[in-house]
């Protein structure tokens, strides 16, 4: 069970008429990219997080390997998986990938990043939504800026810029996302002890299993995670879960779950004030639920245009339109590959085994897994790896 270490008591101060430069909310994966690529820029950069980094799990946490070096987060991995193999009720089929999968410690990884923040601070506070607008000649604000109220459990706190990472909920936008009827997954899994052995991801397409949606297994070192993920959130994931970790022989302990989205949405809000990245703006990659590496892709896509502004490169208003459009420009894959979400569950189950022998082929794999990886890929954003640095902000054991 999780326990919250946040501030409590007399350390739980209000925050309420605090101002930043740029505020984030949300400190997992884009969140901690974003806020990565300010660090050191001089600006005051604010995170908020219901808790503390790295302290409660959102994920499987498996990633692309080649996006740990571009993160500069090799410590946080476990176990590094080249292969994937797909069970159905009809075969099995072992894919040598063109690239690898690789586990790691939620924990450690969130760490690793925010170390590489400086000058960056971090408060614990829940955020509750937006608040009010305020322009040019209001108390505090600059002449020509526009300044977004956010607020939370410990106060309102304003910023000029404001990215929405969130997750799923979308807490800075109206209406809130809320599933059922929301274009939103739902996945659950246990973490049972396991002796390290295995070189592969694990995926179940079986509808005996789960009707539409796919189970999965990713050794982890000293655990491996066993979940079932289902596109249609009303069906749910526990019965499955528990039925396939003890069909694989596995203790059924420490659940994980989350809801996360499968198609695109808005990457700036209506009013132009607010930038979303991660679940908050659909970049959770349709078919496969994978929301890691495109959180890191577009979290640092948002965090160099935020950095644009404060830097006086670029106005707020290019470097939102430029963001929006870099996100919209990947609707094409968000569709195709929503397409194949909707399509294999109805797929015969003898044709869907015979499919996934042919991908065994090793130039079918790498043409499908090459196309997969090119959707969000490593060496868009192939700068040097930064190290940990000289002030970076501390964070408690």
């Amino acid at each position: 069970m999780t326990v919250r270490a946040t501030k409590r008591g007399a350390a739980r101060t209000s925050m309420d008429g605090r101002d930043a430069d740029v505020l984030i909310c949300g400190a997992s994966f884009a969140g901690l990219a974003a806020a990565r690529e300010l660090a050191g820029s001089g600006a005051r950069v604010l995170v908020l997080d219901r808790y503390e980094v790295g302290e409660r799990a959102t994920s499987a946490c498996a990633l692309v390997t080649p996006w740990a070096a571009v993160m500069g987060v090799e410590e946080s991995l476990k176990q590094e998986l080249p292969y994937m193999r797909f069970t159905t009720p009809h075969g099995s089929a072992r894919v040598r990938l063109p690239w690898s999968w690789s586990s790691f410690d939620y924990r450690v990884l969130c760490r690793l990043l925010f170390a590489q923040c400086e000058g960056v601070e971090f408060e614990t506070a829940k955020v509750h939504g937006r608040g009010d607008v305020a322009g040019s000649g209001a108390e505090g604000v600059a002449d020509g800026e526009t300044t977004v109220s956010v607020e939370t459990d410990r106060g309102t706190i304003s910023a000029p810029l404001v990215l929405d990472a969130l997750g799923w909920r979308r807490m800075l936008d109206t209406p809130h996302v809320q599933p059922p009827d929301a274009l939103i997954s739902r996945g659950l899994e246990v973490h049972p002890r396991w002796d390290g052995s295995g070189d592969e991801l694990h995926c179940w397409v079986e509808r005996s299993l789960i009707r539409r949606g796919y189970g999965w297994s990713v050794p982890a070192g000293d655990e491996v995670r066993v979940g079932v993920g289902s596109y249609e959130p009303r069906d749910h994931v526990k019965e499955p879960t528990v039925a396939l970790a003890s069909r694989e022989g596995l203790d059924v302990e420490r659940f994980q779950g989350n809801w996360f989205p499968h198609a695109l949405r808005p990457a700036v809000s209506g009013d132009g004030l607010v930038l979303f990245a991660g679940d908050s703006a659909g970049h959770c990659f349709p078919l496969s639920g994978e929301g890691i590496r495109t959180a890191f892709y577009f979290g640092i896509a948002a965090g160099r245009e935020l950095r644009a502004v404060v830097e006086g490169r670029s106005s707020r208003a290019e470097a939102f339109a430029r963001y929006g459009a870099f996100s919209a420009s990947h609707a094409g894959a968000y569709r195709r590959a929503l397409r194949l979400q909707r399509l294999v569950p109805d797929v015969p189950p003898r044709l869907l085994a015979a499919a996934l022998r042919v991908v065994q082929l090793q130039p079918v794999a790498d043409r499908a897994f090459g196309w997969y990886l090119d959707q969000a890929h490593p060496g868009t954003f192939a700068a040097p790896p930064r190290a940990a640095v000289p002030g970076a902000p501390a964070l408690a054991a």
